[in-house]
C-alpha cells in the first residue's frame, strides 16, 4: 500500500528532507519532498531519470542547497553549504561515477585532505598503507585492491571500491549509494551487501538507489519512489511488487517494453571471420541488415574488447573483419567510421561524451564534414541536425545548448545514440546501452533498437542483463573467456541455456585421472 507524502518532521534518528523544493532556472528538479530515512534501516530511492533522484542526493550532501525546505539529522535542521558540511554531520555518498586522482596511489585517493604526516609534514607512506589495508579488511574487501597501485590502473570496478573506502573511513550516520554495482563483480556485489547489512546493524541510515529491482528487494526495508520531481509514494518492501514500482515510476504498466515486429533480415553486413586480438581468439560472427543479436557472456569473457577491435580502437592480430566488403582490419576508428560502423561503449562519461561540452557539440561531432562549407561548420544546419535528433530520441533537456554533463545518465546515452544516428550507420554496436539508467528510459532506449532495425541497420547488442537480451535479439551468440562458445536462436534461447554456455568451460566435465576411483 502507497504511504500518502507526511510534512511533518522525521523524527529522531533519523535523517530526511522536508518539504524539499529546487529549481534551476525555469527548470523544477525537485517539488515538496519530504522523505525520512530511517536509523538503522535501508530506504531505497528509485524513480525514472530525471526524476530528481541525483538532485535529492545532492541536497544531502551538500551540493546542492534548496530552493524551499530543508534537512534534518538527529531531530536537529541542517543547512549545508557544501560537502564539507555534510561529512563533518555524518552524511556520505558513494557516487555513480567514482572521481580518481589518476596519478596518486588507491591509498591517497582514500584519504585525501587527511593524509597521515610525520615530522616536517612528510607523508607518511608506511601510516597511510596501514590504514587503508585495515579499512579493506574492516570492509570486507580484503585482497581485493593494492593500496600502492594508480588511479590511472584501476578497473571501473576497483575504482567504485575506491570511493566506498574514502566515504566509510570515518563515523557515518547516513550513507547514500547510487547504483553502486554497475561496475562490480559477483564477489564484489555480495561483499557490499554485506557491508550494508553492517551498516544497518550498527544504526547507520543506508539510502540505495538502483534501478536493478532484484537488489531493491534484497537490501530494501522501504522502497520511495520519485516521478517528475515529487515523492511518488513510499512502499514497504516486504508487501510490494515489480509492477506496482514500475506504475508508481512510469505512472502505465510496461508490460510490451520488448515488442517489435520480427522481420527477415537481408544481407549480411558485419562479416567476422576467425579473427584474433591480445583478448579474444578465433571469433567467428555474422550481423545482417535489420537483424538484433545479442553478445552474451559473463565478466571477463571479451565481448567489449570485440566491439573495441571492430571499432578499431584494439589492433587486430588475424583473421577478417569487412562491413559491406570493406575491411575493418588496420585503419582505426576514422577508417571504422568511414565504413558505417557506430559504437556506444560501456563506460559512456569516459569512452564517448565531452561532458563540458553541449548536447549540439555531442550530436554532431560525427558528421562535422557533412555540416561544413568551406571548411566552415554552418551553426545553423548543427543547431537543425542536433534539434531533430534531440527532439526524435525524446533528450530531456531545457536546450540543446545544455551541457551534457548535466544531464541524467538515460538522457546522456541517447545524446551517444543521436550522434549516430545523424552519421547514419550501417552497423551500430551497443555496449550495455541501459547499465544505469531507469525503467522508462529502458522502455525509449528498446523503442530506438526496433526503430534502427526496422530501418535496415544491423546492431549488435552487448549487455548483462539477460531478460533484456531475450527479449531484444533476433539470435544471441554467447563468449567466453575470449571466444564463441555457441550461438542461440530467438526461439532457443532462454536464462538457462545461455547461462550454460556463457559458463561451458565450467561445467564440462573433465575426464578422471588415471587411477581415479568413482
Amino acid at each position: 500500500m502507497t504511504t500518502p507524502p507526511d510534512h511533518s518532521p522525521p523524527p529522531p534518528g533519523t535523517a530526511g528532507v522536508v518539504a524539499v523544493s529546487k529549481r534551476f532556472g525555469a527548470v523544477r528538479a525537485l517539488g515538496g519532498v519530504t522523505l525520512d530515512f530511517p536509523a538503522g534501516r535501508v530506504t531505497a530511492l528509485m524513480g525514472e531519470n530525471g526524476a530528481g533522484k541525483s538532485t535529492l542526493l545532492k541536497i544531502l550532501t551538500g551540493d546542492h542547497r534548496p530552493t524551499e525546505g530543508h534537512l534534518h539529522l538527529d531531530g536537529r535542521r541542517l543547512d549545508l553549504r557544501s560537502p564539507a558540511d555534510a561529512r563533518a554531520a555524518g552524511i556520505r555518498i558513494i557516487p555513480q561515477e567514482p572521481e580518481i586522482v589518476p596519478h596518486v596511489t588507491v591509498a591517497e585517493n582514500v584519504y585525501a585532505g587527511s593524509l597521515p604526516r610525520r615530522s616536517l609534514r612528510r607523508l607518511d607512506r608506511a601510516e597511510l598503507r596501514r590504514r587503508t589495508l585495515a579499512d579493506l579488511e574492516r570492509l570486507g574487501f580484503a585482497g581485493v585492491l593494492d593500496p600502492d597501485l594508480l588511479g590511472s590502473q584501476l578497473t571501473p570496478a576497483q575504482r567504485q571500491l575506491v570511493e566506498i573506502l574514502r566515504a566509510l573511513t570515518g563515523p557515518a550516520k547516513l550513507v547514500a549509494f547510487d547504483e553502486p554495482t554497475s561496475s562490480l563483480s559477483e564477489q564484489e556485489v555480495e561483499a557490499l551487501f554485506a557491508l550494508i547489512g553492517r551498516l544497518r546493524a550498527d544504526g547507520v541510515a543506508v539510502v540505495y538507489v538502483s534501478h536493478r529491482m532484484q537488489e531493491i528487494f534484497r537490501l530494501a526495508d522501504r522502497i520511495a519512489v520519485l516521478r517528475d520531481g515529487e515523492l511518488a509514494g513510499v512502499q514497504d518492501a516486504a508487501t510490494t511488487d515489480e509492477g506496482e514500482l514500475v506504475r508508481l515510476m512510469v505512472g502505465r504498466d510496461l508490460t510490451a517494453m520488448f515488442t517489435r515486429e520480427r522481420l527477415a533480415p537481408g544481407r549480411v553486413v558485419l562479416d567476422v571471420q576467425n579473427l584474433t586480438t591480445d583478448h579474444v581468439h578465433g571469433i567467428d560472427l555474422r550481423v545482417r541488415a535489420g537483424e538484433v543479436v545479442g553478445l552474451a557472456g559473463l565478466i571477463g569473457a571479451g565481448r567489449s574488447e570485440l566491439a573495441l577491435a571492430l571499432a578499431g580502437d584494439l589492433p587486430i592480430r588475424s583473421g577478417t573483419a569487412t562491413l559491406d566488403g570493406t575491411p575493418l582490419t588496420g585503419g582505426g576508428p576514422r577508417a571504422a567510421i568511414r565504413a558505417g560502423l557506430g559504437l556506444a561503449p560501456e563506460e559512456r562519461k569516459a569512452q564517448a561524451l565531452f561532458l563540458h561540452r553541449s548536447i549540439r557539440d555531442n550530436t554532431s561531432v560525427a558528421v562535422l564534414e557533412r555540416l561544413r562549407r568551406f571548411r566552415f561548420v554552418r551553426r545553423g544546419a548543427e543547431k537543425q541536425l542536433a534539434q531533430e535528433y534531440t527532439d526524435r530520441l525524446r533528450v530531456r533537456t531545457p536546450s540543446i545548448e545544455h551541457e551534457v554533463r548535466k544531464l541524467s545518465g538515460g538522457n546522456q546515452q541517447k545524446v551517444v545514440l543521436a550522434r549516430w544516428l545523424a552519421r547514419r550507420p550501417k552497423v551500430l554496436i551497443l555496449d550495455e546501452p541501459t547499465r544505469g539508467i531507469d525503467v522508462g528510459a529502458k522502455a525509449e532506449i528498446y523503442r530506438i533498437v526496433a526503430d534502427l532495425a526496422e530501418q535496415g541497420v544491423a546492431l549488435l547488442v552487448i549487455s548483462s542483463e539477460l531478460p533484456e537480451l531475450l527479449g531484444l535479439s533476433d539470435r544471441i551468440v554467447v563468449m567466453q573467456g575470449g571466444r564463441t562458445t555457441g550461438e542461440l536462436d530467438r526461439a532457443d534461447a532462454t536464462e538457462e541455456a545461455v547461462l550454460h554456455l556463457a559458463m561451458a568451460d565450467d561445467l564440462t566435465p573433465r575426464p578422471s585421472s588415471p587411477g581415479a576411483t568413482s
